[in-house]
C-alpha cells in the first residue's frame, strides 16, 4: 500500500518500521493485547458518507519523506527542515503534580449522597511534586519511546509526537475500549483539542451547502440533543447543515417517544433535506444538562443509528467524571466484557465504542478536562479507515499539535527510558507516571469534581423551595365571627396564619460533567402570577440580578445552549447552567449560597418597575439576545459558574 514500510527497499524496512504509519489495517510494532477475537467482523464500509473533498485526498508528498528521515546516518538533504540546534530551548523543565495528589471518591455508590463516605478534598499543605524535564536531545534511537526537544519542535508526523501517540494509543486500545467489538479494533489520531477533532470529523464526512447554489435536497443534517455544546452548532451552521434537535430526558438524547430518535429518523421531511446521517452527542454530563447515557440507552440509540445509517460523533470530555454518590441505592455497575485492567475504570459507563460493531463511531477525548485546556491536545478514536481520512484533512491543516505540548505530556508520562537519557518524568524518582499513574490522577480528579458537586448539590437542594407567609381567610373569618372579647379579635387578625412553600427551581443531582441543569418555575413568581411581567421577562431580570451585590454571580443562560430559534423561544429562558468547577474550592459554599439568596430575594419583588429598572442597560443589544449585559463581565469580586465551554 503506498505509503506503508512495505513499500521500502527490503534493508531499509526495518528502520521505518520504529516509526508509526497511519495506514487502514498497520499492525502497530508494539506488544498489543487488545486484537480483538478473530470471530469478530470487520467494520463497515462508510466511504459513501465521506465528503467530496475528503475523498479526493491523497497522502501528503512531504509528509511521506518522514520515515526516511530517521535512516541511521542517512544524509538528509530533502525536507526542509530547520537545524535543530538553532532551536532556543535547551530543555522544557516544569514542577509537576505527583499523580496521587488528589484523594478518590468510591467507586460504588454512596448513599446518601454527600455522606462523610466522600472523605475529605484537598491535598497535603506542601503539594507534593516532581521536576519534568525534557532534554535537548535523548538517546535513544526508537521513536516510539525518544522524547526530547529536538524531535518534539521539528516538524513530525500528522498523526502526532510518536511516543505520545503509542501512549494514547495503548491506552485507548487496552484499558479505556478494551473490547471494541469489530476485528483489529480502533486506531487514533492526535488532535488540537475536542472542537479541532469534531471540526475534522465534520469536514469528513459533510458536504457544505449553500442556499444560493444548492438544491434543498442536497443539504445535509446534523443531529443533537435537545440543548447542546453551541460551539459544535457554531461549527456547522455555516456549512448550511440542518440542525435538528432530538429530545431529551434527565439520561440524555430520547430513542422513543414523540420528538425521540426514532420519530425524527422514520418521520424525517425531505422537504429540509436528506435526513441526517451525522449525530454530534455528549452522553457523560452532557453539556449543559449533565444528563448521563446508560448502557441500555446507548443500545437502543446505536441500533436506530445503524437502522437509519447514522455516524455517531461522541464527544466525551467528562468521561472519567462520573459521580456514583448521585445514584444512591443504585446497583453497582455490571461487569465489563474485557476488563481494562483497573476498577475505576471498569466501575465507569462505557463509551459507545463498547456497543460499535459497525465502526460508526467517531470518538473525541480531550486533555482539556484532564490536564489543563491550553495544552490544545486531544485524540480521535474511530476504525482505520476513517481515522485514515482525517489524518489526510490533518496533513493539510494543523499537521499536528504543539511540539512543546506533547513533549511535556509525553514526558509526564513516560519519563526517560535509559539511564543515559536526562530527562525526568512525573513521579519522584524520575519514572513516567505510565498508564497506572496516569489512571490514578483521573480517580483523583474525580474525586476533586464529586466532592465539589456534592457541595454545591446540597445546598442548591435546601434552597429550591421559599416560605410565603399568607393567612387562612375562611379561618380568620370564622374566628372573627365568634370573637367575643378584644383578645379573640386581635388573635383573629394577627394570630391565625400558615407557612406555604413556594418551588422556585428544581435540578437533578448529576451523575457526571462539571454542571448543575437547573430549570426555574417563573409561574411562581408574584409578578407572573398577576400576569404583570411574562416569565422571559423575569428570567431575564433574574440573571442580572444575580450579577448586583450582595449576590455576585454569575452563570450560564440557557438561550446560549439552544440549537434552534424554538428552543430559545418557547424553553429556554427556564433553565440556567451552573458550572460548579471553576470557582475557588474555599468559595464553592459562599457562592452557591450566593446564588439560593439571590433567587429567594428576587421571589420578593413584587413591582414591575423593578424588573424594568433591572433591564435598563439594554442586555439584549449588548448580550446579542441573551439577556447578557456587557458590564457584568467587569462586575469587581463577580464569581462566575458559567464556564468557558
Amino acid at each position: 500500500m503506498p505509503g506503508s514500510s512495505q513499500s521500502l527497499p527490503p534493508g531499509l524496512r526495518s528502520h521505518a518500521c520504529s516509526l508509526i504509519d497511519p495506514v487502514p489495517g498497520r499492525q502497530f510494532s508494539m506488544s498489543d493485547s487488545s486484537t480483538p477475537h478473530s470471530e469478530l467482523s470487520p467494520p463497515v464500509d462508510l466511504s459513501h458518507h465521506l465528503s467530496r473533498s475528503t475523498k479526493r485526498r491523497v497522502q501528503s508528498s512531504v509528509k511521506k519523506f518522514y520515515k526516511y528521515f530517521q535512516i541511521p546516518g542517512i544524509g538528509q538533504l530533502a525536507g526542509g527542515l530547520p537545524n535543530q540546534s538553532y532551536f532556543p530551548y535547551d530543555d522544557l523543565e516544569a514542577k509537576v503534580a505527583l499523580p496521587d495528589r488528589w484523594k478518590p471518591t468510591p467507586n460504588d455508590p454512596v448513599d446518601p449522597p454527600g455522606s462523610s463516605l466522600l472523605g475529605s478534598a484537598g491535598a497535603p499543605a506542601s503539594h507534593p511534586h516532581s521536576r519534568e524535564v525534557v532534554p535537548k536531545t535523548s538517546p535513544g534511537a526508537d521513536l516510539l519511546t525518544k522524547i526530547d526537544v529536538a524531535t518534539a519542535l521539528q516538524y513530525g508526523t500528522a498523526q502526532g509526537y510518536p511516543s505520545l501517540y503509542a501512549f494514547v494509543r495503548r491506552f485507548t486500545r487496552e484499558h479505556l475500549h478494551p473490547s471494541v467489538p469489530y476485528a483489529g479494533g480502533p486506531e487514533v489520531i492526535l488532535t488540537c483539542g475536542a472542537t479541532d477533532g469534531f471540526s475534522k470529523a465534520v469536514q469528513c464526512f459533510n458536504n457544505e451547502w449553500s442556499e444560493e447554489t444548492d438544491p434543498v435536497s442536497a443539504r445535509e443534517g446534523l443531529l443533537c440533543e435537545q440543548y447542546v455544546y453551541m460551539n459544535a452548532i457554531q461549527t456547522v451552521k455555516p456549512r448550511g447543515m440542518n440542525v435538528v434537535p432530538v429530545g431529551i430526558d434527565d439520561e440524555g438524547m430520547r430513542a422513543a417517544g414523540p420528538g425521540g430518535l426514532e420519530d425524527v429518523l422514520e418521520n424525517w421531511d425531505f422537504s429540509r433535506g436528506k435526513r441526517p446521517h451525522l449525530m454530534y452527542t455528549v452522553t457523560i454530563g452532557q453539556n449543559p444538562t449533565s444528563g448521563t447515557l446508560s448502557v441500555q440507552r446507548r443500545k437502543e440509540l446505536y441500533a436506530l443509528c445503524s437502522k437509519y445509517d447514522v455516524i455517531i460523533i461522541e464527544d466525551d470530555p467528562y468521561w472519567y467524571l462520573q459521580y456514583p454518590s448521585s445514584a444512591p441505592g443504585a446497583a453497582p455497575p455490571a461487569a465489563p466484557a474485557k476488563s481494562s485492567g483497573y476498577a475505576f475504570l471498569d466501575s465507569l459507563v462505557p463509551s459507545y465504542l463498547s456497543v460499535d460493531t459497525d465502526g460508526r463511531v467517531v470518538r473525541l477525548d480531550t486533555f482539556s478536562k484532564t490536564v489543563a485546556p491550553g495544552c490544545r491536545l486531544g485524540w480521535i478514536t474511530a476504525q482505520p479507515a476513517v481515522v485514515e481520512r482525517i489524518l489526510r484533512i490533518t496533513e493539510t491543516s494543523t499537521q499536528q499539535p504543539s511540539g512543546f505540548v506533547q513533549a511535556m505530556i509525553a514526558e509526564l508520562l513516560l519519563g526517560p527510558q535509559s539511564s543515559d537519557d536526562g530527562g525526568r518524568g512525573g513521579r519522584r524518582n524520575g519514572a513516567g507516571w505510565e498508564v497506572a499513574g496516569w489512571v490514578r490522577w483521573l480517580e483523583g480528579l474525580r474525586g476533586q469534581y464529586e466532592r465539589r458537586m456534592q457541595r454545591m448539590s446540597d445546598i442548591l437542594d435546601e434552597g429550591k423551595t421559599m416560605p410565603k407567609a399568607g393567612r387562612r381567610r375562611s379561618l380568620n373569618e370564622a374566628v372573627a365571627a365568634v370573637a367575643a372579647d378584644a383578645l379573640e379579635a386581635d388573635l383573629a387578625v394577627d394570630g391565625w396564619s400558615v407557612v406555604e412553600t413556594v418551588r422556585m427551581y428544581d435540578f437533578v443531582r448529576p451523575l457526571g460533567g462539571m454542571f448543575l441543569w437547573v430549570r426555574f418555575d417563573f409561574g411562581t413568581h408574584p409578578l407572573a402570577r398577576s400576569g404583570a411581567v411574562a416569565a422571559p421577562r423575569l428570567s431575564r431580570a433574574l440573571w442580572v440580578f444575580w450579577t448586583t451585590k450582595p449576590y455576585l454571580v454569575l452563570v450560564a443562560p440557557g438561550s446560549m445552549f439552544s440549537p434552534t430559534e424554538e428552543i430559545r423561544d418557547s424553553d429556554s429562558f427556564n433553565c440556567f447552567r451552573l458550572c460548579f468547577a471553576a470557582a475557588p474550592d474555599a468559595e464553592v459554599d459562599s457562592i452557591s449560597s450566593r446564588f439560593v439568596d439571590g433567587a429567594r430575594d428576587f421571589w420578593r419583588i413584587k413591582s414591575a418597575k423593578k424588573i424594568d429598572d433591572l433591564l435598563r442597560d439594554g442586555e439584549e443589544e449588548a448580550g446579542q439576545g441573551l439577556g447578557v449585559p456587557s458590564r457584568a463581565a467587569s462586575l469587581e469580586g463577580l464569581s462566575v459558574l458559567t464556564g468557558m465551554c
